[in-house]
């Protein structure tokens, strides 16, 4: 077989025989993931009991108030914790995150100063809600330790964890981790689990796809590879494949139908001078649990924080100008339901989980159909109700609606004037 340090440097994917395999030798495979591969059957369980998790990880989900797996989790769990590789795609906020989170805490065995799991994903504020997520489903596993490494923050921080208190669970963006591995801070010669959550962003990018493939270079032969997803090119699969084994593939509702379950969406047409009116309008209309408002710049999203709050509607904002502690700080309070208003820019986007938003608004129309499916995907999580309102000014932002009806095969109405409360908020 072809050497991998060789095979990586083929930047652009085109030559098929140019392949990543996890295996160095046809011995080196493990004869498990075959059989698994061979028998596998789709398996749909009403409870996470079915899929006989340690009894720890089992009272961690319980106290989250997770009671039904979702279509993904029962695709993939039941595979991804007898060590399959995994490739999945599916609809933002169906649980992907807790299936590789529990898929390698039910695995962990732990040891010493060896870091066992890496997990990378394209944003710094994915990695720290990634690590809060370890945290949440290891509460009865105290020994497990984990840490997130991530750019704009001290690396000599990093390396002092490193050197003092070794994490056996890392999660961080590619750069940094590249860094830390480069400057042999991070040693991933024990790892047994590489994942990447959003993989798409990461390698269609050329400078981020070279730092995964340096850092997957520095890792063992017979790791378990899981990459995971909410919009995943049929372009993009053969790339990310190539550095997996016989990857069990799970494409839930994949294309035309990564519409929301839950979710109604609507479209208000009006000026742009219009806005702060009508939205000041809704805010007091409808009720919600939080709100969060995507606007297209670090000026429109400092301008519109202020003057919802001069409104009385205390608000707080999150954008790529501020410090990565500030980002945080203001991230974390939104999540523990300190502020139940936020402007944010496309850095909010994708992949950030708030239970409790149930109403999201488009005051600026996003750029693409995948970015408008990550933003209106921060409402409705989980397969829970939601409402998505986008405001519409001119004939750009036409097309891109009609870009995201054609594409998702859904409709988006006009704005009633009435909504009823049953149709996004649960228990109505």
């Amino acid at each position: 077989m072809a050497d991998i340090d060789n095979l990586l440097e083929y930047e652009d994917y085109e030559d098929e025989e140019q392949t990543v395999k996890l295996a160095a030798s046809d011995s080196e495979v493990a004869p498990a993931k075959k059989e698994v591969k061979g028998t596998y059957v789709s398996i749909h369980s009403s409870s996470f009991r079915d899929f006989l998790l340690k009894p720890e990880l089992l009272r961690a989900i319980s106290d989250c108030g997770f009671e039904h797996p979702s279509e993904v989790q029962h695709e993939c769990i039941p595979q991804a914790v007898l060590g399959m590789d995994i490739l999945c795609q599916a609809k933002s906020g169906m649980g992907k995150t807790a299936i590789f989170v529990l898929a390698t805490l039910q695995q962990l065995e732990l040891a010493e100063n060896k870091v066992l799991g890496l997990v990378m994903c394209h944003t710094r504020e994915l990695a720290f809600q990634i690590s809060k997520e370890y945290e949440r489903f290891s509460k009865y596993l105290p020994k497990v330790k984990v840490s997130v490494f991530f750019g704009g923050m001290p690396i000599q921080k990093d390396k002092e964890v490193l050197k003092n208190n070794c994490p056996h669970i890392v999660v961080g963006t590619p750069g940094r981790i590249s860094a830390l591995v480069k400057g042999k801070k991070l040693s991933l010669q024990h790892l047994k689990f590489f994942i990447l959550d959003e993989c798409d962003k990461m390698l269609e990018q050329l400078d981020m796809r070279q730092d995964v493939q340096y850092i997957f270079r520095s890792t063992p032969h017979g790791k378990q590879v899981m990459m995971f997803s909410a919009t995943l090119s049929k372009e993009i699969r053969p790339v990310c494949k190539k550095f997996m084994q016989d990857p069990m593939e799970v494409y839930v509702d994949d294309e035309a139908k990564l519409t929301l379950h839950g979710l109604q969406q609507h479209y208000l047409k009006l000026k742009e001078k219009e806005k702060n009116k009508k939205l000041f309008e809704l805010l007091d209309e409808l009720e919600f649990n939080q709100v969060v408002i995507f606007v297209k710049s670090v000026q429109r999203c400092n301008s519109l924080t202020q003057l919802l709050t001069e409104e009385n509607f205390p608000t707080i904002g999150i954008h790529k100008g501020m410090t990565q502690e500030e980002r945080l700080t203001k991230y974390q309070s939104f999540k523990d339901f300190q502020q139940r208003i936020l402007v944010a820019t496309n850095l909010f986007g994708r992949g950030l989980d708030i239970e409790r938003v149930n109403i999201v608004f488009n005051y600026d129309m996003p750029e693409n159909s995948d970015t408008y499916l990550h933003r209106v995907a921060r409402a409705g999580r989980f397969g829970t109700k939601g409402l998505a309102i986008t405001f519409d000014c001119d004939e750009a932002d036409d097309k891109i609606l009609n870009d995201v009806q054609e594409r998702f095969d859904v409709n988006i109405a006009a704005l009633p004037d009435e909504i009823d409360l049953a149709s996004y908020i649960e228990g109505r």
